[in-house]
């Protein structure tokens, strides 16, 4: 019943994604076993970091391009703009636009590095109406500065290179181009219609995947045992069905350079590498495939889903002759008849290009705990070893139950659906720029995924589109609003490029704890399906021993609504946050304590990202969001900048960046301290109050 693969073998284990989603597991002859994992309509919304659903700086209340970077499957009225650096709008200029900057975890377990991953998602989750998990995934580039920007269009290799791999989010809301295979394409064909494909990536279109990624995507065979019901996937230009096409987009439509098949089932059965791995000078477009970070299901399922995990378990590929580093056939035997070699492709988090020799590779893996280290070979048809760099093992829970119809808080919780993620560990104590996707995948339970197959498609018995049942027996009949297309779907959001930054040496042993502001201009109604103005987390403990904070927003200054609906202070359009200590440091005020000097909550407070600040200057940097950098002028803080210029602040904050990174703290004073926004908090139509008990 599976076309040109195996039947199931014995008691498999079934997860949300796309109805029946199996994974193929790999024996020492490598010859493919499935296993079967499961896979409503339901939109999900990541609310910390900023989820862009595909906006980038769209001044309406609807996003311009849903397939700007992604399918997300959400309504088009949910995401946030991303940032911009200063007080206007970033508009064509990329170096305007601002990354949250995270620093990464340490080599210690002690030193973690945590980071709140908040979401809502529609049709609820750990509940007894569906089946639902949770999939949190990133992927990272070396270095990804603002220096590294494309900033040509020409077609020399260094320029076409930069363009290629840039993780970015553009500067227009365009979809990079793709032209696609024809059938029986020669290799010369190949060579030409790549490189036309490589020039022809936009430096100003927003870049997630690769459009080498998305060419083998095109190329690849369509996984022919997966239930598709009735829907019909129709050839592409090569003249079989291929990867891009799935249940959920049977037309095969193009959404940036992601792979429908790859998007829809989870854990994928083939390797998500996006490149062939470049070498030598070509080592700063170093890109790592998806990498796992958590699963949120049904616990009963996580050792299949941590066994399974392309962190550690390596995947199996068809390379074809010449040029191609991939072909059509995604089995052993069909690949073999085809002239392919079937070659084994192992994961990685970084290769560290410094260590040349095997024992130069263990002396790094001797100071580290969070990765494994080896030295070894990227595939299995290479010669060539290298010091391979492999995530951990992800993490895996229970999902937080919600209730279905509702884009709101977790069951038995004042918050969004959390989970409280660890930011990678990198040896090489490079900078990274990254993205990070959140998929929500939910199933009927109308029949079992365990046992519906491909061989169960067109049957009516199974699940129809839009059923009519003969309830009174009388031929008036009740039609059932079923759409096969979508009673296993994958949802999907994803954050705004974000740079992970190594530590710096004042920051060793410590955890670091991310404070960040979540939320977008407007009331209630006006900003759904984002959410008003919070701190996130609104109460963090925080060990003055073991942990340091990093308090960090960022904001949009063209997120207007189009005459939607703005409500809110100052500038229309512009998203502004501050933190002041409140005043009695009572929750329950709404006025801020009215002098600096009466500021109590950095008394004793040390900033290791600005080490010269005085607790006035941090207070200060604080409360004008980033206007001035202290109060005085310091080593990191010129007088232009500071107090002591005569440029005044506007009450609103209106002249202030949207986006602050603010400090990485050290408290040293046990304490509860409750502090607020001044611009945002406006009682009886939003909060804006945060609390930070130190221990």
């Amino acid at each position: 019943g599976f076309c040109r693969y195996t039947s199931p073998i014995t008691a498999p284990i079934r997860t949300s994604i796309a109805v029946v989603h199996f994974i193929f597991s790999y024996s020492n002859n490598a010859k493919y076993q499935t296993k079967l994992i499961g896979a409503v309509m339901g939109d999900v919304y990541l609310q910390n970091p900023r989820g862009s659903n595909n906006r980038l700086d769209e001044t309406t209340s609807n996003r311009k391009n849903n397939n700007r970077l992604f399918d997300s499957q959400n309504n088009n009225k949910g995401g946030y703009n991303t940032g911009d650096r200063l007080s206007g709008e970033f508009r064509d200029k990329p170096e305007r636009q601002y990354a949250m900057n995270y620093y990464a975890s340490g080599a210690k377990s002690t030193e973690k590095s945590k980071l709140e991953i908040e979401w809502t998602n529609q049709h609820g989750c750990n509940n007894n109406k569906l089946d639902c998990n949770i999939v949190i995934q990133y992927m990272c580039m070396n270095n990804g500065t603002d220096d590294d920007y494309p900033d040509s269009s020409s077609s020399s290799e260094e320029a076409v290179l930069k363009r290629v791999f840039y993780i970015r989010d553009g500067v227009d809301t365009g979809t990079q181009k793709h032209k696609e295979a024809d059938k029986n394409e020669s290799e010369k064909k190949y060579e030409d219609r790549m490189e036309r494909n490589f020039k022809d990536v936009d430096r100003k279109e927003g870049l997630h995947e690769t459009v080498w990624w998305y060419d083998r995507c095109r190329y690849q065979e369509a996984n022919g045992g997966l239930f598709t019901a009735d829907q019909d996937l129709d050839k592409d230009r090569v003249g079989y069905v291929t990867a891009s096409r799935t249940r959920q987009n049977p037309n095969g439509g193009q959404s940036g350079y992601e792979c429908p098949e790859e998007r829809d089932y989870y854990p994928y059965w083939s390797d998500t590498l996006q490149a062939d791995y470049f070498k030598d000078d070509k080592d700063k477009f170093q890109r790592t495939p998806w990498i796992d970070l958590a699963w949120l299901g049904d616990r009963s399922r996580c050792s299949y889903i941590q066994k399974e995990s392309f962190n550690r378990k390596s995947r199996f590929r068809c390379v074809g002759e010449g040029e191609r580093d991939y072909a059509r056939e995604i089995n052993e035997k069909d690949c073999e008849k085809e002239g392919g070699k079937w070659v084994e492709f192992i994961s990685f988090l970084e290769i560290l290009e410094d260590a040349k020799s095997e024992s130069e590779c263990n002396k790094l893996k001797s100071k580290q705990g969070y990765n494994y280290i080896s030295w070894r070979r990227l595939r299995s048809d290479s010669d060539t070893k290298k010091c391979v760099v492999q995530a951990p093992t992800p993490k895996c829970g229970e999902a937080p139950s919600t209730r279905v119809n509702h884009l709101g808080n977790a069951e038995d919780s004042h918050t969004n659906s959390r989970f409280s993620a660890e930011l990678p560990y990198f040896p090489s104590l490079k900078s990274k720029r990254c993205v990070l996707r959140l998929r929500y995948n939910i199933s009927t339970l109308d029949y079992d995924p365990l046992k519906t197959f491909a061989k169960s498609n067109d049957d009516d018995d199974v699940i129809e589109n839009d059923p009519e049942i003969d309830f009174l027996g009388n031929g008036q009949e009740f039609e059932l609003a079923l759409n096969t297309a979508q009673t296993g779907r994958t949802f999907q959001d994803r954050s705004h490029a974000f740079v992970v930054l190594p530590r710096e040496k004042s920051m060793e042993g410590k955890n670091i704890l991310n404070l960040n502001v979540r939320g977008k201009r407007g009331n209630i109604v006006q900003v759904f399906p984002a959410t008003e103005y919070d701190f996130v987390p609104n109460t963090l403990v925080v060990d003055r021993d073991d942990d340091l904070v990093h308090i960090q927003w960022t904001g949009s200054n063209s997120h207007d609504n189009n005459n939607d609906g703005d409500d809110g202070e100052g500038k229309g359009g512009t998203d502004r946050s501050n933190l002041l200590q409140l005043k009695d440091n009572d929750l329950g005020n709404s006025y801020p304590v009215l002098k600096l000097s009466d500021t109590k909550m950095f008394d004793g407070v040390k900033s290791l990202t600005h080490p010269d600040a005085s607790e006035d200057d941090i207070a200060v940097g604080l409360a004008t969001a980033g206007f001035y950098c202290g109060k005085k002028r310091y080593d990191t803080c010129p007088k232009e900048y500071s107090m002591e210029r005569k440029r005044s602040l506007n009450d609103k904050l209106d002249e202030a960046p949207a986006s602050y990174f603010g400090h990485v703290l050290k408290f040293s004073q046990k304490g509860t301290y409750n502090y607020l926004c001044t611009r945002n908090n406006n009682f009886s139509n939003r909060s804006q109050k945060g609390t930070i008990i130190v221990k």
